[in-house]
């Protein structure tokens, strides 16, 4: 049953923890934005200062890693990738809700990750569908026609 949970809520979480001030203050409030604070600076052989990467940047590879999980997981077929699919489009009505009615939810990482939550629900049902039509056998035992 723990496999059906969607990874896609773990960076709906880690948003709200990080907008709820665990990490700094919210920047709607007045705030620093935390999501542009640079977490790592690698220096560059160039004559580059170095390359930098925020916290937003860090949340959207983030979940981009989680989506290619996703992905894999919704090549299941079972009752179990219905629940699957199910719960992914429940987590995307969560971001979308929160989105529209969340104050500090209006930031572009937020929109992306919502975006990446779209990509998941589509995906999902776009390669089970596939999956379920390849799955079909015409015919009996014996290969039919």
């Amino acid at each position: 049953m723990l496999t059906n949970v969607p990874l896609m809520i773990v960076p709906l979480i880690l948003y709200n923890i990080v907008v709820v001030g665990f990490f700094g203050t919210d920047p709607v409030s007045g705030g620093i934005d935390q999501w542009a604070e640079p977490v790592l600076t690698i220096p560059m052989i160039s004559s580059a200062d170095g390359w930098k990467m925020s916290l937003g940047d860090l949340m959207i590879t983030f979940a981009l890693i989680l989506l290619f999980f996703e992905i894999m997981k919704s090549t299941r077929i079972g009752a179990s990738s219905i629940i699957d699919h199910l719960l992914s489009t429940f987590v995307f009505i969560a971001f979308l809700v929160e989105f529209l009615l969340v104050k500090s939810a209006a930031h572009s990482v937020f929109f992306i990750l919502m975006v990446i939550t779209f990509v998941d629900v589509i995906a999902g049902f776009s390669v089970s569908i596939r999956s379920a039509t390849r799955d079909v056998s015409v015919g009996g035992p014996h290969g039919g026609y």
